[in-house]
């Protein structure tokens, strides 16, 4: 968590939508159960599945469990390797590597900031079982491209689509591209429970794939078809673990997806104004600012977060400190996995990762939260305009 106290504009705020404290009052109270796999469970779980167009959703405790849940599901083993970008958070690397697979490190476009599709055919060998394609800031990998080399190469496509609720790609909303797709509602997330997730499944893997992700989801056990009647015992069938959130984080979460499209909606506006107010700095050359949307394509981010690239890591150091005098958080993001030391243990990198070296050195993240005013992005642009017009 990233503590914001103290300052005229924090990073992050969480906050309430509409009906997160009655819903919450309802499992406690009305429906007297507040473990998983309650009522705010499923209404969740459908809302998802309905809007999202997904083949089935599962509720869990965090986008790491998710992760986790895949890499059981996908059959991974000591050996085997998975592709994925070094730029992005530690637990889309944690959770095949607690398989014994080997995550393999490919470096990013500088446009998106996204894994490169043309490096990933190079970093295949006879040993790689998926992709993870990290949907860096909501934007959209090339999925076409990747889901025909995963296609090419009979590999599985697992969508780390942990910022990117409701973004979409050529019609197609992601995490439901792939063969499975893993979200988070992390309090630091457009939609939040605290903490919390998702894995949806979205793609045949083989036979009985949902069966198998049931019992995954629900410690190793046949519990669902034993209390449907399909099973004459309760028992431990294959290997799982503990997934599932507390119907309260449920609840909260059910409450904040009635209001997903208006805090998309917020955030969009946000994003638009921060970039039309720093604009005229990446005009003189001082900073770089996100990728525009391109006019031509049916693709749309949901303004997860916004970003700027200074000239060097000196100079970004030098911000962070300015920006926290005028009583702006800002903070940089990722270290890239390649070049930690868990990294360098249990993964390799296929190529040289320049740009993501590069990158990570200079890219620093602006407060972006739904109760956050235009007033805010006045403060925050005009303190960076004051930082290299002094």
């Amino acid at each position: 968590m990233i503590d914001g106290a103290g300052f005229r504009v924090p990073f992050n705020k969480p906050f309430i939508a509409g009906n997160e404290l009655s819903y919450i009052k309802q499992a406690v109270i009305s429906n007297g159960h507040i473990s998983g796999g309650g009522e705010f469970t499923q209404k969740c779980q459908s809302w998802l599945v309905n809007n999202l167009r997904s083949g089935a959703a599962f509720l869990t405790n965090s986008c790491t469990a998710a992760l986790e849940m895949s890499a059981i599901l996908c059959d991974l083993h000591s050996g085997d390797e998975v592709i994925m970008p070094s730029f992005t958070f530690v637990s889309t690397a944690n959770a095949f590597a607690l398989r014994g697979a080997t995550p393999v490190f490919v470096d990013i476009r500088p446009d998106s900031l996204n894994i490169n599709e043309t490096l990933i055919v190079p970093a295949i060998t006879p040993k790689t079982k998926a992709i993870v394609p990290v949907h860096y800031g909501g934007v959209a990998c090339a999925m076409d491209e990747i889901l025909l080399i995963a296609k090419n190469f009979g590999l599985i496509v697992i969508e780390d689509a942990a910022q990117a609720l409701l973004s979409n790609y050529k019609g197609k909303f992601l995490g439901s591209i792939g063969h499975i797709g893993c979200l988070s509602f992390h309090e630091t997330k457009n939609v939040i429970s605290g903490e919390g997730g998702a894995l949806l499944v979205n793609r045949d893997l083989g036979p009985e794939l949902l069966d198998r992700a049931e019992i995954v989801w629900e410690k190793g056990t046949n519990r669902k078809a034993f209390f449907q009647g399909h099973a004459d015992k309760y028992t431990w069938v294959q290997l799982g673990s503990s997934f599932l959130p507390s119907e309260i984080a449920a609840a909260f979460l059910l409450a904040q997806f009635e209001y997903a499209h208006e805090i998309l909606g917020k955030r969009r506006r946000l994003f638009s104004l921060y970039r039309q107010s720093l604009k005229p700095l990446e005009d003189s050359g001082f900073i770089k600012l996100p990728q525009a949307p391109d006019p031509d394509s049916d693709s749309d981010s949901n303004g997860h977060l916004f970003y700027i690239l200074t000239s060097n890591a000196n100079e970004r150091g030098k911000l962070i400190d300015f920006l926290a005098r005028q009583g702006v958080m800002a903070v940089f993001h990722y270290v890239p996995l390649h070049s930690s030391p868990a990294g360098k243990k249990y993964g390799r990198t296929s190529d040289d990762l320049t740009v993501t070296d590069d990158i990570s050195s200079r890219l620093l993240r602006l407060p972006l939260y739904f109760e956050m005013e235009p007033d805010d992005v006045a403060i925050v642009s005009e303190a960076v305009h004051k930082f290299y017009f002094r």
